[in-house]
């Protein structure tokens, strides 16, 4: 199965908080630290905060820290929030037909997603705050870089004619 890049940056983004403890970290300093832009921490920090994980307080001394200890924040819950945690067959049969069905191909699928997420959920946040920032950029996917991934596009000037009845000095 694949995570989307979302997931990972979730992941990073609580491992971060889990570093500062109690402290509150400001968005800008996680967008930096991860390399991930600030409207997407700020997308993803929302998500984090409608499900539990993250307390979110705004203003100039605001910023984010875990709601509750990392120990207890599994990581096949930060995954059901962040990702689809339900497949869909087109043309399968629907969830509600017979288990014991073969054709039932949504029900397998189901079933092996149940399985894959139940593996995550032996696995605690504290277990990958531990771990260094190398180590957690390859469970999550996502590379480490020092700085946030950002293009920038140059747009081309080109010089407009004078407003009728109005003299370009």
């Amino acid at each position: 199965m694949r995570l989307t890049k979302q997931t990972g940056h979730a992941i990073r983004i609580l491992v971060d908080c889990a570093h500062a403890g109690d402290q509150l970290v400001k968005v800008a300093s996680i967008s930096g630290r991860l390399g991930v832009t600030k409207q997407n921490v700020f997308k993803i920090v929302h998500i984090l905060s409608r499900a539990g994980f993250v307390v979110a307080l705004r203003g100039p001394n605001g910023g984010v820290r875990l709601a509750r200890p990392a120990a207890e924040i599994r990581i096949g819950d930060i995954v059901r929030a962040i990702e689809v945690t339900r497949v869909q067959v087109e043309g399968g049969r629907n969830r509600k037909s017979p288990e014991s069905d073969p054709a039932n191909i949504n029900a397998m699928f189901d079933d092996a997603l149940g399985a894959f997420i139940s593996v995550l959920d032996q696995h605690s946040l504290a277990e990958l705050a531990v771990r260094s920032p190398m180590e957690i950029a390859n469970v999550t996917g996502t590379e480490e870089t020092t700085g946030p991934a950002r293009t920038t596009r140059t747009r081309a000037t080109t010089k407009r004619p004078a407003a009728r009845g109005m003299r370009r000095t």
